[in-house]
C-alpha cells in the first residue's frame, strides 16, 4: 500500500487484490474517529508504528482501505480499516451501515494515525477521511488530539464549558434553557468531570453533593423530558457505596417522580429501583 503524503493518485487495487471501488463521500460526514485502536488493534497499530520507525509521539498520514466484514459476529455491517494489511480499527457502527461497499468491494481512504507511548503502552488515535478531495483533518502534526484519559476529560470539561459559555452569550431561548440548568454558577453539564474525579479519588461524600447539585440543575432545565439520567444514577452508586439503601431508593424515585410517563418503563433507573424493591 503506498503511503499517502500530499495529493498522490489513489491505488485501483490494494496489496491483497481486493477490488477498489470508487472514491466516495457520506454527505456531512466525511471524517471518522475509528474505533478499536487502543483494544483488539493494539498489536497491529504496535506493528504499524515499528514498521515505520515511529515511537514516541508520532503520527503517520498513509493510505488505507475499507472494506466490509459480512462474517463479524458482532456487527455484520461492520466496516474495518487496513493500512498496509493490518487491521488498524472499525468505522463507527452508525457510519459503516450507511456505506455503499458491497461485501467484496473495497475503498481507498486517506488515515491519519496519532501514537502516544504512555505508561501502561503505546496508544493509538486514528481517523478516517471518507469524503472526496484533500483530506480535511481536526487534528494535526502539530495540533495533537488528546490522548491520555486524563487530557481527555479535560478537553471534554473544556469543551463543556465552552459550549454553555456561548448558549448563555448568545441569548434567547437556548440562553434560557441553559441558565434554568444552572447551579451556584456552574452549569449541570459542567460537574460531570469533576464528580469522576471526586470518585477516582475516593472522596464520595463531595462527588454526592455535586451530583445532587446536578440533578436539580438537570432538573430545571429539563423542559417537560426527563432529566438528564446519569447524575441520578451516580448519586445511586454512591450511595450504594455507602451502604444508605433507603437514599438510595429515594434519588431513584425522585428521577421517575419527574420523568414523563412513557420514559420510565425500560429505564435503567427503573430497573435499578426494581433490584432493590421487594
Amino acid at each position: 500500500m503506498k503511503r499517502l503524503f500530499g495529493g498522490q493518485e489513489e491505488p485501483t487495487q490494494d496489496d491483497r487484490g481486493v477490488r477498489v471501488e470508487a472514491p466516495f463521500s457520506v454527505g456531512e460526514q466525511s471524517l471518522a474517529q475509528l474505533t478499536g485502536t487502543t483494544t483488539f488493534a493494539k498489536d497491529a497499530i504496535t506493528a504499524l508504528a515499528r514498521r515505520h520507525g515511529v515511537s514516541g509521539d508520532g503520527y503517520l498520514e498513509c493510505l488505507g482501505t475499507l472494506q466490509r466484514e459480512p462474517d463479524n459476529r458482532a456487527d455484520p455491517h461492520a466496516v474495518v480499516v487496513l493500512v498496509e494489511g493490518e487491521r488498524i480499527g472499525y468505522l463507527p457502527g452508525y457510519i459503516a451501515q450507511d456505506q455503499a461497499l458491497t461485501v467484496t468491494g473495497a475503498r481507498a481512504a486517506p488515515v491519519q494515525v496519532f501514537f502516544e507511548q504512555l505508561p501502561n503502552g503505546l496508544r493509538a488515535e486514528a481517523w478516517a477521511w471518507l469524503g472526496t478531495g484533500r483530506p480535511q483533518w481536526q487534528w494535526s502534526e502539530t495540533n495533537r488530539p488528546p490522548m491520555s484519559s486524563g487530557a481527555k476529560a479535560a478537553a471534554h470539561h473544556a469543551d463543556i464549558s465552552d459550549m454553555v459559555e456561548e448558549a448563555l452569550a448568545g441569548g434567547g431561548a437556548r440562553a434560557a434553557s441553559f441558565e434554568a440548568g444552572m447551579i451556584n454558577g456552574v452549569h449541570y453539564l459542567q460537574l460531570v468531570e469533576p464528580i469522576k474525579q471526586l470518585k477516582r479519588e475516593g472522596r464520595l461524600i463531595e462527588a454526592l453533593g455535586l451530583c445532587n447539585a446536578a440533578i436539580v440543575g438537570a432538573e430545571n432545565a429539563r423542559e417537560g423530558r426527563e432529566p438528564a439520567p446519569w447524575y441520578t444514577e451516580q448519586a445511586a452508586i454512591i450511595y450504594r457505596k455507602l451502604g444508605q439503601r433507603d437514599n438510595e431508593i429515594a434519588v431513584l424515585q425522585r428521577w421517575l417522580r419527574v420523568s414523563p410517563a412513557d420514559r420510565r418503563e425500560g429505564s435503567q433507573i427503573k430497573e435499578r429501583l426494581d433490584k432493590l424493591l421487594p
